[in-house]
């Protein structure tokens, strides 16, 4: 069993990477990668240096935002070799000075929505002082859903975070929508070139996390712009059915397969490494052709 798409407190999970090579250890996992959100910076972290905890193979990768048709999406990369390449490139998008500002703007964003809307909370029970690599909405969700009155006016909003962000706030149809990132954005393209040059190889992350209306011709426009060579089909946002709609597109097209729980420690309590949400179970023979 594997797991390709795990977060540490690098970027968005809560668990440093000791704790997880520990976890992946105790579940023997034979492979996993460490994908946090823009940076390589966890192999520079002394446990993965001098790893004497995680008995299994380890494959270097990294899962990057980036936009396409004004959407946001995100690229996992795997098998980088150059990760400086990677880091140097980051910093025109992604240094502290503007994840910070990101961070403050989506803050007040959010809370001019939320009070529009009716909806409750006590800004002052918001957490503060968070690293800028992790993302405010989640501690402002999780404050609105401790009011009960929160959860009739937002209806299927307050189902989950994931749905709360990718149909709420990044749809330019919904009420909840925060409007365009003010921000330089990557575009795919670009994302998707340097991964290569940094000697990796490009996957589009988790199609069906993004709830877009066409998944499958979204990966088709995506690729008619520019040359992915995987797609991750085994996630915990896809039931079976999407899984093995994804694999049998994979095959027809040539791509690489890949597959992750998305771990992210206590900020996705219901998200196990290596089983995702408890039935997810990736085969190893899937990355054998790409390693």
């Amino acid at each position: 069993m594997i797991d390709l798409h795990i977060h540490t407190l690098y970027s968005d999970g809560d668990k440093t990477v000791e704790d997880v090579l520990k976890m992946c250890e105790e579940k023997k996992l034979e492979y996993i990668s460490i994908t946090d959100h823009n940076t390589c910076m966890p192999y520079n972290d002394n446990a993965l240096k001098n790893n004497n905890i995680f008995s299994g193979k380890i494959i270097k990768g990294i899962e990057m935002n980036a936009t396409f048709q004004n959407k946001k999406i995100e690229i996992l990369g795997y098998n980088i070799k150059r990760p400086n390449i990677l880091e140097d490139w980051s910093q025109k998008f992604f240094s502290d000075k503007i994840l910070r500002k990101q961070q403050e703007e989506s803050k007040r964003k959010l809370l001019d929505i939320c009070d529009k809307k009716g909806l409750v909370y006590n800004e002052n029970e918001i957490e503060k002082n968070i690293p800028v690599t992790d993302y405010i909405t989640i501690y402002i969700y999780r404050e609105l859903m401790k009011h009960k009155e929160n959860h009739e006016i937002l209806g299927e909003f307050a189902e989950s975070l994931n749905t709360f962000i990718r149909k709420g706030l990044m749809n330019p149809k919904s009420e909840y929508y925060t409007g365009s990132d003010n921000t330089q954005q990557p575009i795919y393209k670009d994302v998707i070139n340097v991964i290569h040059k940094a000697g990796g190889k490009a996957f589009l992350a988790h199609p069906f996390e993004y709830k877009f209306d066409y998944t499958i011709k979204f990966i088709d426009d995506l690729r008619k712009e520019t040359e992915l060579d995987g797609i991750e089909c085994y996630h915990p946002s896809a039931n079976d059915e999407q899984i093995k709609l994804l694999l049998n597109y994979a095959k027809t097209n040539n791509l690489y397969i890949s597959g992750g729980s998305d771990y992210h420690g206590n900020k996705k309590p219901n998200i196990q490494i290596g089983i995702g949400k408890g039935n997810l179970n990736i085969p190893k023979a899937i990355i054998e052709e790409w390693l």
